[in-house]
């Protein structure tokens, strides 16, 4: 059964191994999540990583970002 946040994950980020070799990419899109990461990482704005890829919406990036602190918050901090 899935759980309310696995239904949210699947909704922003997909698994597919026929788009690049399985990598997370968002959902819709050839865009790996990890690409986000990377750019915030460098110190880019949310700004810059969407107008570098119009495909990603605001909202999925958003959600994307929630979930990872959902589960870095989960990990941290166990029930």
């Amino acid at each position: 059964m899935i759980n309310s946040f696995q239904r949210s994950l699947l909704s922003v980020v997909h698994s597919d191994p026929d788009i690049l070799g399985g990598i997370p990419v968002f959902v819709g899109t050839r865009v790996p999540m990890r690409t986000l990461l990377d750019y915030l990482e460098a110190g880019d704005s949310l700004e810059v990583f969407l107008d570098h890829f119009p495909s990603v919406s605001r909202e999925q990036a958003i959600a994307a970002l929630e979930l990872a602190k959902e589960m870095l918050t989960a990990y941290a901090n166990p029930a």
